[in-house]
């Protein structure tokens, strides 16, 4: 049965994924105490990229937030593979995102609201967190963002 998390998942219409698999020689997520930290997660569904390219060229702001969405879902699916119940999560330390950017874009923080606001959603007050926007040149796969994702679990 799933716990109150996933139940919060579905209320909003949503699944956790499966967990992505590495696309090189890291490990999705680790736990270290009572912290799990995720590797960078894209929006990849059902094993793809739905969109690639840059975020104010080939790709509306808009679609980037829906892909920062999908991001955090895959983050809480790694981080369920290392703690085994997302209702261990005590709360969201820190949320990282990479944005790639035009030459021009400025609004990265807009984007990864995707994510912070999936979490804040699924999580309530535990969702809250610490965070970093950063613009770059390019992600791995041509993918317009990438997000990483600190929790704090309670019975480690």
């Amino acid at each position: 049965m799933a716990g109150s998390v996933e139940a919060k998942l579905a209320d909003l219409g949503l699944t956790l994924p499966d967990v992505v698999p590495p696309l090189a020689s890291y490990q999705p997520a680790v736990q270290s105490g009572v912290y799990v930290y995720t590797s960078g997660q894209l929006p990849m569904v059902d094993g793809k990229l739905a969109v690639t390219g840059k975020v104010g060229a080939e790709v509306t702001p808009d679609e980037a937030k829906e892909l920062a969405k999908t991001c955090a879902l895959n983050a809480l699916a790694a981080v369920k593979s290392v703690a085994g119940d997302l209702d261990r999560i005590a709360r969201v330390v820190k949320v990282v995102g990479f944005v790639a950017s035009a030459a021009d874009f400025t609004g990265q923080p807009a984007v990864i609201n995707g994510a912070s606001e999936l979490l804040g959603a699924v999580l309530g007050d535990k969702g809250v967190h610490a965070r970093s926007a950063v613009g770059v040149a390019v992600l791995p796969l041509d993918a317009p963002v990438e997000v990483e994702v600190q929790v704090e679990l309670v019975g480690a």
